[in-house]
């Protein structure tokens, strides 16, 4: 009898706060050469597209843009991944799109409910911006890399901070204090979830949210930095390629 033929799946990778789409370099071909479609776009405002912000770059924006590539490349059952602060963005997308999207994942994310903002449940930001904020061009900017050292993206291995080496950017503020709005939160609410966890970021979380990241099916830990997808991106390709 002839084999059955493998499933195919989409995954659209979303990255975080002062990063682009160079950060999933590593992950990127391990799910390729499993025979998967892979996006990694780079938001607007940040990476090799940092010279596009404006004032008007937002967390609505963000969320428009993957929606607008999820549309316009006719993608359907999406696995759609989120890293750190585009748990924000993925969050938004699926109650946009919620009938192409097979599976939200949210790695070392946020993970909001409708009318939250990043602040809210990573409040420790507000501080960075008292310190760090800048106005360029009438942006308001925080994440700068020459005040925000790799370590805190948990990258400690000479290898891992030369990969990223004059790649992170600052990153729009607006996107991070703007109420999340979720179009159809029903909708949303029925897409599965996998949640990938990192210790010591899930520490610093607001206790009264805390119970969010243990809310998924599966929900899994690597034991790395924030950046898991620079630090240990087989462990992480094995996870999603499970849930392909």
């Amino acid at each position: 009898m002839p084999e059955a033929e493998a499933h195919i799946a989409t995954y659209v990778l979303v990255h975080g706060g002062g990063h682009g789409g160079w950060c999933w370099d590593r992950l990127v071909p391990l799910l390729r050469s499993a025979g998967h479609q892979v996006f990694a776009p780079t938001l607007r405002g940040v990476a090799e597209r940092f010279s596009e912000g404006s004032a008007d770059v937002d967390l609505d924006a963000h969320v428009r843009e993957i929606e607008r590539l999820i549309v316009s490349e006719d993608l359907t059952d999406v696995v759609l991944v989120g890293h750190s602060y585009a748990g924000m963005v993925i969050s938004g997308v699926a109650g946009s799109v919620p009938e192409r999207i097979r599976r939200l994942v949210f790695v070392d994310a946020a993970i909001p409910v409708s009318g939250e903002a990043l602040v809210d449940t990573s409040p420790g930001l507000r501080l960075v911006a008292e310190r760090d904020l800048r106005v360029v061009d009438g942006v308001e900017l925080v994440l700068w890399p020459d005040t925000i050292p790799p370590q805190i993206y948990g990258l400690v291995r000479p290898e891992d901070i030369a990969f990223a080496a004059g790649k992170f950017t600052a990153h729009p503020w607006k996107t991070m204090t703007q109420k999340l709005c979720v179009r159809d939160a029903a909708a949303a609410a029925k897409i599965p979830r996998a949640i990938i966890n990192c210790p010591g970021t899930l520490a610093s979380r607001p206790k009264d949210k805390r119970h969010r990241w243990s809310a998924g099916d599966p929900v899994w830990e690597i034991d790395t930095g924030n950046d898991v997808m620079i630090t240990e991106p087989r462990q992480l390709a094995e996870m999603l390629l499970r849930l392909a």
